[in-house]
């Protein structure tokens, strides 16, 4: 087990950064309280260095003998992408909780009460669920995944219900957590019925019965459940309801941390459950024996041939069409920003699924994988800009002393010519979420595109194209409302939050946009290798025939 800590130096980061902010934060020196968000950024870029320098890759992976080696260069990938995600997003929440707490402090109406603040919990519930997503990276186990996404998925309901004092960030977390005891109970059991049929929790000796005995009924159920279980993670259809109500809810630099935290994670858990189910082997070449299996250990992949199982492929196909379809159709009907963003959300995990029925290939072009990694990077960036943007903008406060947040389409009218800056950050998010050329997200996209048709399911390009159409309508009228169109007389003036860093989030994030976009290939370089499948390795324990003696029924 000591072997594990190679690949968690990054998480032991985060933890430590933790437990200090959640002390510092409950300090009653204001300015030492103040000091948490840097505490915690400072605590992201130790756990990002530390993911690059000290995650094992590649061969260097299978010899350690320590982590699953189906993705092997998955891990590294992953943390660095969230560590710099999650630095964009922790700019975004400053001033999310105790704002008014805090104002009556420095006036000196209220002494400081540590039961009454929340900044110290709020931070350390941040880091926790990215401390959890870090962990999905590094999973090798369905027992390690499901704690996993548990330790993601736990404190985000706490963060959207304390997000805002209104009534509708208490409802919203409710029913984001029920519903998400829900989403992780089907899944859960689905990852039981993968141990049953394969009597193995490990990714990697799973993978390696399936080649050698196929997927029995009752693993082909395991994985069917599991998948329709981290559709919640994905907010894909059909577990995807609780998505507008949760994100509206929600203050906005909220709604922007649900769009990539739980995202990202229900994909990494998705990539891994079906790497063992088929992308551990290529397609093409001859399948292994079972004497070859048994005796020869864990091979090069290009020596077996092994591809998802058509029932498994089948039910992608139908949820990445559903997903695409009603997530863009719903948002074409809405007036809130936020629940626009939220349908778009649902598209655009329809979007990435089409990279995951595609799956691995030897180029960028024609990789599954490589594309929703990186169209997961891609989306982090963009949908950051544009909730950062909701987060920077707000009206006067309320009678509760609360200010008022911005999330009607009527609100952005005109808002480059009063609001230059974040006018401008929402018109190329906007436009790059839309996937408009020369912008990151048209090469987010692409590779999805490209990938579906070297894997020849040209249906489901052309679902794509349609859904893609579709999708201008809504992110052209975000794009040019606060561009093109004056504010409306009768609307109430909109201010700039008193929190900078909201701000700096948002010109961040519209300036990862460009950047990204310019030095593509590179990143491009780094995302096929880390969605490489197979390595070489030593031998694995040998695996005895659970299909047999289980079931006494053949493979599927």
């Amino acid at each position: 087990m000591i072997e594990r800590l190679a690949y968690m130096y990054p998480e032991i980061a985060l933890f430590i950064t933790t437990c200090v902010v959640m002390v510092v934060g409950l300090s009653r020196v204001q300015a030492t309280r103040n000091a948490t968000a840097v505490m915690a950024g400072l605590g992201i870029v130790i756990a990002g260095v530390l993911a690059f320098v000290t995650t094992p890759t590649g061969a260097d992976a299978a010899d350690k003998a320590a982590g699953q080696v189906l993705l092997p260069n998955l891990a590294m990938y992953m943390k660095v992408v969230i560590a710099g995600v999650g630095l964009l997003l922790l700019l975004v929440q400053a001033g999310t909780v105790d704002r008014v707490e805090e104002g009556l402090i420095s006036a000196g109406a209220r002494g400081y009460d540590a039961l009454r603040a929340n900044r110290a919990e709020y931070y350390a519930f941040f880091l926790f669920s990215l401390t959890g997503l870090m962990l999905c990276a590094s999973a090798d186990s369905l027992i390690w995944l499901f704690l996993a996404l548990e330790l993601t998925s736990l404190p985000t309901y706490i963060m959207v219900t304390i997000s805002s004092a209104r009534n509708k960030s208490r409802e919203a977390g409710v029913k984001y957590f029920f519903l998400g005891a829900l989403g992780a109970a089907v899944f859960l059991y689905g990852f039981a019925l993968l141990y049953g049929g394969t009597g193995s929790t490990n990714l990697n000796q799973i993978a390696f019965s399936f080649s050698a005995h196929g997927i029995n009924s009752i693993a082909m159920a395991g994985l069917l459940v599991s998948i329709l279980g981290l559709c919640f993670k994905i907010a894909a259809v059909p577990m995807h309801f609780y998505t507008a109500d949760v994100y509206e809810g929600a203050a906005p630099q909220v709604s922007g941390f649900l769009a990539f935290v739980p995202k990202a994670a229900g994909f990494i858990a998705l990539m891994l459950v079906l790497s063992a189910a088929g992308w551990r082997f290529e397609r093409g070449a001859a399948a292994p024996s079972l004497s070859d299996v048994l005796q020869g250990g864990v091979t090069r992949a290009s020596e077996f041939g092994h591809s998802l199982p058509e029932s498994v492929r089948l039910m992608l196909w139908v949820i990445a069409a559903l997903t695409m379809t009603i997530g863009n159709v719903l948002a074409l009907l809405q007036t809130s920003v936020k629940r626009t963003l939220a349908y778009s959300s649902i598209a655009h995990s329809g979007y990435m699924l089409v990279g995951l029925i595609a799956g691995p290939a030897d180029s960028f072009a024609r990789s599954g994988i490589a594309a929703v990694l990186f169209y997961l990077l891609s989306y982090g960036v963009m949908s950051t800009g544009t909730f950062a943007v909701l987060a920077a903008l707000e009206r006067r406060a309320g009678p509760d002393g609360e200010a008022r947040e911005v999330d009607q389409m009527d609100d952005l009218r005109g808002l480059t010519a009063t609001q230059p800056v974040l006018g401008w950050v929402m018109t190329i998010c906007s436009l790059s979420l839309l996937g408009l050329p020369p912008l990151l997200g048209f090469f987010g996209k692409l590779p999805l595109f490209t990938s579906a048709i070297h894997a020849k399911e040209y249906v489901l390009v052309v679902v794509l194209g349609i859904n893609s159409a579709i999708a201008a309508f809504y992110y052209l009228r975000l794009a040019f409302l606060p561009f093109l169109e004056k504010k409306d007389e009768f609307v109430e003036v909109v201010g700039v939050s008193p929190f900078p860093s909201r701000v700096l989030g948002a010109v961040v994030s519209a300036a990862g946009v460009i950047v990204l976009a310019v030095v593509g290939g590179r990143v491009m370089d780094t995302v096929q290798s880390a969605a490489t499948t197979g390595v070489q390795a030593g031998p694995m324990p040998a695996i005895e025939p659970v299909h047999a003696k289980t079931t006494g029924e053949p493979g599927v």
